[in-house]
């Protein structure tokens, strides 16, 4: 996921920044407890198309961004 894009790109829901996880290829929101996928490098903003974070899924990407990672 290119750097610059990451830096602009925000969650449709909550509005807040958003956390790649090259693992998953997912756009992390937190705040919205969702994942959106990233589809042959394009990132998929769409509500319908995001899976639900479990709350250990949340806890650990809210653990991962307060160390900076």
């Amino acid at each position: 996921m290119d750097a610059d894009l990451l830096e602009i790109l925000v969650c449709p829901v909550s509005k807040t920044k958003l956390y790649f996880d090259k693992n998953t290829q997912e756009l992390i929101s937190t705040a919205a407890n969702l994942a959106y996928p990233v589809r042959d490098g394009i990132p998929i903003l769409l509500e319908d198309e995001a899976r639900e974070l479990s709350a250990e899924e949340a806890e650990g990407y809210r653990a991962k961004k307060g160390q900076g990672a």
